[in-house]
């Protein structure tokens, strides 16, 4: 190479898609044009001798400035939840163009578009919420934006906004015919409904009482029943957010016989148990999230599930509400639980304390595993060209790592705009020194750099890949 290089980072532990590379990674144009031993000279040179670089995180599952099914406005707008995604090491989101009722999917994309245009300093995507399929041109509509590179669909089974089975079907359906693939937030909404109602009828309304509150057995038959419907039309589907060991199992059975399921799970079911909502008072609502944090048992399943493939990403599913009025106590001060609204931060903590628990602490699953399961796979699942591995020709999304930086969480130490941390005492081992965004460096050791409107909307042009059979990844 003669041409000089717009950035040369030296000397790092390179995590690539064929191994580990000890040496010099080449910048040019936003894109990575050199691996190894790299002797040309740079406008901006980085040391990184005995650190990891890794891949911008790419986190396939956030609610950015979406108003939830009761009608709150989460806490973050695109400004605030970049920074923060950024600041803990992702380049790249794909959060949700949500339609309201009686919206056209067009004027919902539309909308969240403009959005994104203004406020996002990393690149993103969107997955197209569906829920009302009664509006007007409905499938014209789904199949010009699938076109246009929306390929993911987001459905839900529960809620006030739940498809029943033959919109589900109907999605599906269309999802086959234009080229998408179908998320599905899968809990069976009648049986939630019969357990709340319940424990409302015992008085039973405390934040500690939300998990019983979504029994596993939602989650299970919700699983099951898409996992047949993906089967009867040979169509590749995403599952939300497993949280139970026999979910894991329903889909292992399900992926034997060849039924093309992805699936996905979040830290804080791989890292909390359900034991986290009995706080004193009402700060057990700060952790309340659907499905509910499980057990201990859950958790060795599904970090065995992501280690054998069965589970193929872990996504943030931040969904930030603050810790006041205008959030999670919009009820009141004393909100019981089916007044409070589910979900957590969790952009820009994801990828730290999966660092600690993959990389730094014995018997992890290593650099590798942690790169494919929080940035590779997710970008190649979605179709984000360029995004997700470091080779050349792809987009310089890069994270420095310093594998030896212990931090302590705090009560309110993240760059979003929730106001408390759901990991505030937790240490972890491991910590994003500097983050690069095609190129340009938007984190360097605690600084942001990043620009409203910096980010770029990433269309995806083919149709999802569908699963490796069992066989195929052994």
């Amino acid at each position: 190479m003669t041409e000089t290089l717009d950035m040369a980072i030296r000397g790092g532990r390179i995590v690539t898609p064929e191994g580990i590379v000890t040496g010099d990674l080449g910048i040019r144009d936003g894109k990575i044009v050199a691996l190894g031993a790299v002797g040309t000279i740079a406008v901006t040179e980085i040391a990184a001798q005995g650190r990891w670089v890794m891949p911008g995180g790419v986190d396939t599952h956030a609610h950015i400035e979406q108003m939830s099914g009761m009608g709150l406005w989460n806490a973050d707008t695109f400004e605030t939840a970049t920074r923060s995604a950024a600041m803990g090491g992702t380049t790249t989101v794909i959060s949700f163009a949500a339609q309201a009722s009686g919206q056209s999917l067009g004027d919902a994309v539309a909308d969240y578009t403009a959005r994104a245009q203004r406020g996002a300093m990393i690149d993103h995507a969107f997955h197209i919420t569906i829920t009302d399929t009664s509006v007007a041109e409905f499938e014209a509509d789904l199949a010009r934006l699938i076109a246009s590179g929306h390929r993911s669909l987001k459905v839900f089974t529960t809620y006030n906004i739940q498809l029943d089975d033959a919109d589900l079907l109907r999605v599906l359906g269309a999802a086959r015919a234009h080229g998408a693939l179908m998320c599905v937030h899968a809990e069976n909404d009648a049986i939630i409904a019969h357990a709340r109602a319940a424990l409302i009828a015992e008085g039973r309304l405390s934040p500690r009482d939300h998990a019983r509150s979504r029994p596993r057995e939602a989650e299970i038959e919700a699983v099951t029943r898409l996992c047949h419907f993906a089967e009867y039309l040979d169509q590749p589907i995403m599952l939300f957010h497993i949280s139970t060991a026999e979910a894991v199992a329903v889909i292992r059975a399900a992926q034997a016989r060849r039924v093309p399921v992805w699936a996905e799970t979040c830290p804080h079911y791989l890292l909390m148990t359900e034991d986290i909502l009995d706080q004193p008072g009402m700060a057990g609502a700060k952790w309340m999230c659907s499905p509910p944090q499980r057990t201990r048992a859950d958790q060795g399943a599904l970090w065995q599930a992501l280690s054998d493939g069965v589970l193929h990403l872990v996504s943030s599913d931040h969904a930030p509400y603050r810790f006041d009025e205008t959030g999670k106590l919009a009820a009141g001060p004393t909100p019981g639980f089916p007044e409070i609204a589910n979900g957590l931060p969790g952009l820009e903590t994801r990828l730290p304390v999966l660092f600690d628990a993959m990389v730094s602490r014995p018997g992890g699953a290593g650099p590798e595993a942690f790169a494919a399961l929080t940035a590779t796979q997710p970008a190649a699942i979605y179709g984000l060209s360029g995004k997700g591995a470091i080779a050349p020709g792809m987009d310089a999304d890069l994270v420095i790592w310093d594998p030896d930086r212990e931090v302590r969480y705090g009560p309110n130490d993240l760059h979003d705009n929730v106001g408390y941390n759901p990991w505030e005492g937790r240490t972890v081992v491991g910590w994003p020194a500097q983050v690069i965004l095609r190129g340009e460096t938007i984190m360097a050791e605690g600084a942001f750099h990043g620009r409203p409107g910096q980010g770029r909307w990433v269309p995806r042009a083919e149709a999802p890949a569908r699963p490796q059979p069992p066989e195929a990844r052994a």
